[in-house]
């Protein structure tokens, strides 16, 4: 299995950090990573996790001006792509057809080759642009996934609330992490 995962210059450069180490214990799936100049100072910035440990988990990692990788060809077959966070820039060039980076090529291909796009928008509050851009995606089959925190399992930490994000995403893909905090119900008390 390979996808493509985009890391955009938006808040949250520590789903897209979870989301890969949940990854490493499936050999078979194969992580093309794209990482943008502001999401590498993101990470720096919001997290304590280097550029390096990132691109680590990478099973290939692209330069995102390079237009010409084998990730910006729908002749490489790909289960599809996540985009996490994805910037209010890059989901309006998504959304317009605007493939001014390898993130955003890459996701105009999974668009043209009815490919899964996931994205995960990370602004607040939204305006009405960015309302329209993701209805617009939505329409054409794209799964708007945005970091949107879950209580129902108790979280203790930002890791918990992170860690149930990064679950959610992989869903999409039918990756299904070992995770007791999934929703079983209400209990008796």
């Amino acid at each position: 299995m390979n996808i493509v995962i985009g890391i955009s210059g938006a808040t949250g450069t520590i789903y897209a950090v979870k989301l890969l180490e949940m990854l490493q214990p499936f050999k078979e799936i194969h992580s093309h990573v794209i990482i943008s100049n502001w999401a590498k100072k993101n990470l720096e910035v919001e997290t304590h996790y280097s550029l390096e440990y990132l691109e680590s988990l990478a099973t290939f990692l692209y330069d995102n001006r390079d237009m010409g990788a084998k990730v910006s060809s729908g002749s490489f077959l790909t289960n599809g792509m996540i985009i996490v966070p994805c910037s209010m820039k890059t989901l309006a060039a998504i959304a317009n057809g605007y493939s001014d980076s390898l993130i955003s090529r890459a996701a105009d291909v999974m668009l043209k080759e009815g490919r899964k796009l996931v994205i995960c928008p990370r602004e607040t509050p939204l305006s009405t642009i960015h309302l329209e851009n993701m209805l617009k995606l939505s329409k054409m089959g794209v799964a708007v996934v945005p970091p949107m925190p879950s209580f129902y399992n108790n979280p203790k930490n930002i890791d918990d609330v992170v860690n149930h994000q990064a679950m959610k995403i992989l869903d999409q893909f039918g990756i299904h992490v070992k995770n007791d905090k999934r929703w079983t119900g209400l209990q008796n008390q």
